[in-house]
């Protein structure tokens, strides 16, 4: 015991004198009043710590180099610098020498200033500025500076408890600054803030939604022009801008974790859109901000002579997931965001990135940062969803490695909108799509997928929002003097007839308004984990633009007056989604297997080309639920339906989009009750009945 003791004290003491290379960043120790700095970086030979006041970040107040004999544990170089050395309110970076030797990827600049990659807040100065980080040359005074942390109060949660969301789980996709940017209910110095986003909780409690999936809220560069904010600068910051108190990088931090307390209260979860495939510096054309100068060839997949970055993610650059450094930065900034500033869940950009190796060859067996974020499910219920494509690879459903996480599926949307649209031959693959697709993730015995793992989606932020989706055949991408004809090639969209809404005839508008309440009603009927993207539910448009990734202005800002326009719109996605909680028989954890029996319109399916025609009939007592029939005509002319269960007086009509609101969708004990086996379902629309509750 006393060997132990004196072993532990000598330890201590090093660390006091050395540093510790754990944990990475720069962190406050109470034990010695100091701060501790520790940065990976395998191939540097040197690197030196630099401290700046707040009054002047161009000189800064120390400059401490680190001595590998003293300063450095494996691949990781430490410091510990005393509180009275530590300016109050201060910021810091780095300078780190190495080789520059770009035939074998090696970018060391010590000329630059660089961002810890583990920086738990960012400091721009006035004179921030991308252009000097891609030129040759001193950047001091214009680059990103690390926040250094001081002893504080911690943030007090009080009694803050995750929602955690089953069956009733309805997932909203936002961009922070775009949802209330245009909201003239909101102060002005909040729209487009965090705090703005916290003030339109009664407004999500009203619509429904359990789940806000939030676009990256990583700190990204302000001056690449990526609106949506998918070029991260630092994976263990709130984005500055999103923060009311304009340039105060720790006042954004206590703004995030108050909007996480409301919505926690409010029993909302929140899941971040997360990007850790690439980062904001591009190829070698690109700035030098952080981890090209810390340690290019560890951070980023290089081509096989070390010459060029791969570009698997279409961005420029790919960070290397299989070293071990990256790993760990990784890890770390997950537990970072679950633990201290208690998000729900993560959804991760290109996750098949992740399987990726040094050689850039797909590994779908055990990829190590699969396996070390998988992990975290154990420490914190938190959800875990894949974007389960890159540009090279698609590995939707089974093909992915992550078995427990749940998917984005690309093929629901695909096969939902050519249905819808009209399409033939679409029929058996739209059924499918309906049952959750067990297709991708089956529950054989080998693997026994769950539907829930399916996030079933019909819009997202890449390509046509829902009313776009109705009003427009034709990409409309320029606009506002940016060019980006780039878009999604995937829309399957249809105009009803008309492109675009200048003096599209009355017929055209009301039949597109029929069918955003289709596909409306198909992704709450569907079996899986239904999304939408905030403003469909009142048919916002981005004017035929789908892919507005560099539109900061009012293409991509939600428009408020829309919302009043088109009311009944916003009543009928509200009574599906609580239609949808209602009728726990409708989202399983399972497939529906036995509960479901398939019709056509008048008998048996019929699964030709020129099929149009979709019935199911879904019984609800192993859930203790009513049973619920759906006719779905997705043809251009009126069609009739035979009922194929029960007598026609014990089923009640809820749902028929081809009515004016509001009688397109009632309470289901309502007054409408069947009198006849037949039903003439209208041409492109959708009829749901609904049967008594099991006793």
């Amino acid at each position: 015991m006393y060997g132990q003791a004196f072993v532990e004290r000598r330890s201590n003491n090093w660390g006091r004198i050395e540093g510790t290379p754990t944990p990475l960043g720069a962190v406050w120790v109470d034990q010695g009043n100091a701060c501790n700095f520790a940065l990976y970086s395998r191939y540097a030979t040197g690197v030196t710590l630099l401290l700046y006041s707040p009054q002047d970040v161009v000189i800064p107040v120390l400059s401490f180099p680190m001595n590998y004999l003293k300063n450095k544990t494996g691949r990781v170089w430490h410091c510990r610098i005393p509180a009275s050395q530590v300016p109050e309110g201060g910021y810091y970076g780095y300078r780190v020498t190495g080789p520059l030797d770009p035939d074998r990827g090696h970018y060391f600049d010590p000329d630059k200033v660089l961002l810890d990659p583990h920086a738990r807040g960012v400091f721009f100065p006035e004179n921030f500025s991308r252009e000097l980080a891609r030129s040759e040359g001193s950047n001091d005074g214009s680059a990103p500076l690390g926040l250094i942390p001081r002893k504080e109060e911690s943030f007090d949660w009080g009694g803050d408890r995750r929602p955690l969301h089953g069956h009733d789980t309805v997932i909203y996709e936002l961009h922070v600054k775009g949802f209330t940017k245009l909201d003239g209910q909101i102060s002005p110095e909040k729209r487009g803030t965090f705090a703005g986003l916290a003030e339109k909780i009664p407004y999500l409690q009203e619509l429904g939604v359990t789940v806000l999936e939030l676009l990256p809220v990583h700190q990204y560069d302000p001056q690449e022009g990526n609106y949506w904010g998918y070029m991260t600068l630092n994976f263990f910051t709130p984005h500055v801008s999103y923060g009311k108190e304009a340039g105060a990088p720790d006042a954004v931090l206590r703004e995030f974790r108050e909007m996480v307390k409301a919505f926690h209260a409010a029993g909302i979860e929140v899941v971040l859109d997360v990007v850790y495939n690439h980062t904001a510096e591009g190829d070698q054309r690109g700035p030098t901000y952080s981890f090209r100068g810390i340690d290019n060839r560890s951070y980023y997949l290089m081509s096989a002579d070390g010459k060029e970055y791969r570009n698997d993610a279409g961005t420029g650059n790919v960070l290397d997931s299989s070293n071990q450094g990256v790993q760990r930065m990784i890890v770390d900034s997950l537990n970072y965001w679950t633990h201290e500033m208690r998000v729900d869940g993560f959804r991760f950009d290109l996750a098949t990135i992740f399987t990726r190796d040094r050689e850039g060859r797909v590994n779908l067996d055990d990829p190590p940062i699969i396996s070390a974020i998988s992990g975290l499910e154990f420490y914190a219920p938190i959800r875990l969803i894949a974007e389960a494509w890159d540009p090279l690879s698609y590995q939707l459903g089974h093909d992915f490695p992550g078995i427990t996480w749940l998917q984005w599926n690309g093929r629901f949307r695909d096969e939902v909108r050519a249905f819808v649209r009209g399409d033939r031959g679409r029929v058996a693959s739209f059924m499918s799509s309906l049952y959750g697709s067990d297709d991708l993730f089956p529950d054989n015995l080998a693997d026994a997928y769950h539907a829930y793992q399916s996030v079933n989606f019909i819009t997202a932020h890449d390509g046509f929002c829902l009313y776009d989706l109705v009003a427009y055949n034709e990409k409309h991408n320029l606009a506002n003097g940016h060019n980006n004809e780039d878009g999604a090639d995937y829309n399957l969209s249809w105009n009803c007839g008309w492109e675009g809404d200048e003096g599209a005839p009355p017929e055209v508008l009301e039949l597109r308004r029929r069918q955003v309440k289709n596909f409306c009603c198909i992704l709450f009927l569907s079996n899986g984990t239904p999304m939408f993207r905030a403003g469909d539910e009142f048919m916002n448009t981005q004017h035929g633009n789908n892919n507005p990734y560099n539109q900061d202005n009012e293409t991509s800002w939600l428009d408020w007056n829309l919302l009043e326009k088109n009311r009944e719109i916003f009543r009928f996605f509200k009574e599906m989604i609580s239609f949808r909680k209602a009728h726990p028989s409708l989202g399983r954890s399972r497939f529906w297997r036995d509960d479901v029996s398939w019709y056509g319109a008048s008998g048996g399916v019929d699964y030709g080309d020129d099929s149009h025609a979709v019935a199911f009939c879904l019984r609800g007592a192993s859930q203790r639920d009513c049973d619920i029939y759906v006719m779905i005509n997705a043809y251009w002319e009126d069609l009739p339906f035979i009922v194929q269960e029960k007598k026609p007086g014990e089923w009640r009509r809820v749902v028929d989009t081809s009515l004016p609101s509001p009688e397109d969708i009632v309470d289901q004990n309502g007054p409408t009750v069947l009198s006849s086996r037949k039903y003439l379902v209208r041409a492109r629309s959708v009829v749901v009945l609904v049967g008594a509750v099991p006793v």
